[in-house]
């Protein structure tokens, strides 16, 4: 039986690897045409959102201490972790986050609250600004409110969900819950999500940042989470893909005719003249 030359297994070797990742290789071209040819500012949604309002300076304003003093009268403050000013619906209002309970034997901060993104020992709590009086977590209306104040010309709220967990492939996914999701028919068919503890808008997701949330899945070949750069799967690809570039090289080379007469004028001894 005639053995087969080098020549057959690499040219093999290439035709496979290569039918394996064209169609990767796809993927991240399609995607990177739509990375580049889209406003990263429009993926996010700045486009859709209104100009952020301040408070007037002559507003007057409770002492945050007051507030803190209030809230260690019923609960255990450990530290604060942040006093900021926020608006709910119109009305100025005091967000504090502060650690309360104990750490874990290191010293660290406990499992996440609120999809991994807060430890699960920080507490908030909310205070109208001018009156110290504490605020509740956000209900339906004030969300829709909050939803509403954010969306350059709602047109209609199409539906509302409480969300108190999300899966990894939520376009809500690692963001403060519970929360609530307000979609709305225009503009875009946008959905904007309010942080029901935290009383602050947290994302906007329209149409096209869908698209690009799915060419990134493909981009970066995450099928369980899609933000995940350091996966079995791409490096592997990337792996096979050096193989198949280098592969390619070397099919080149050992079929080219012009490297093969190169190779033979090598080989072929000079004429030698006799004496």
């Amino acid at each position: 039986m005639k053995l087969k030359s080098k020549h057959y297994y690499i040219r093999k070797s290439h035709r496979y690897l290569g039918i394996i990742l064209g169609i990767q290789f796809l993927f991240w071209t399609l995607g990177g045409l739509y990375f580049s040819w889209n406003d990263i500012d429009e993926v996010h949604g700045d486009h859709l959102r209104k100009e952020k309002r301040h408070f007037s300076a002559s507003m007057k304003m409770a002492s945050p201490q007051a507030v803190l003093d209030a809230i260690k009268a019923k609960s255990q403050v450990d530290s604060v972790l942040s006093v900021q000013l926020i608006e709910i619906a119109g009305v100025p209002a005091y967000q504090i986050r502060y650690f309360s309970g104990d750490m874990d034997h290191k010293g660290h901060e406990t499992a996440g609250h609120g999809g991994g993104s807060h430890a699960s020992n920080v507490r908030v709590q909310l205070a109208n600004a001018e009156t110290g009086q504490f605020i509740s977590p956000l209900s339906e209306s004030e969300a829709i409110t909050v939803a509403s104040n954010q969306v350059t010309s709602p047109i209609k709220v199409e539906k509302v969900e409480y969300l108190t967990e999300v899966g990894s492939h939520h376009e809500y996914r690692e963001k403060p819950l519970p929360a609530w999701a307000i979609t709305f028919s225009q503009p875009d068919n946008c959905t904007v999500y309010v942080s029901a503890e935290l009383g602050t808008f947290q994302a906007i997701r329209h149409n096209q940042w869908r698209v690009f949330d799915f060419f990134w899945m493909l981009h970066t070949m995450d099928y369980e989470g899609r933000d995940n750069f350091g996966n079995i799967l791409l490096r592997a690809f990337s792996i096979l893909g050096l193989f198949t570039v280098l592969s390619g090289f070397v099919l080149y080379f050992i079929s080219s005719p012009s490297v093969k007469k190169v190779k033979s004028k090598v080989r072929t001894p000079k004429p030698t003249h006799a004496a």
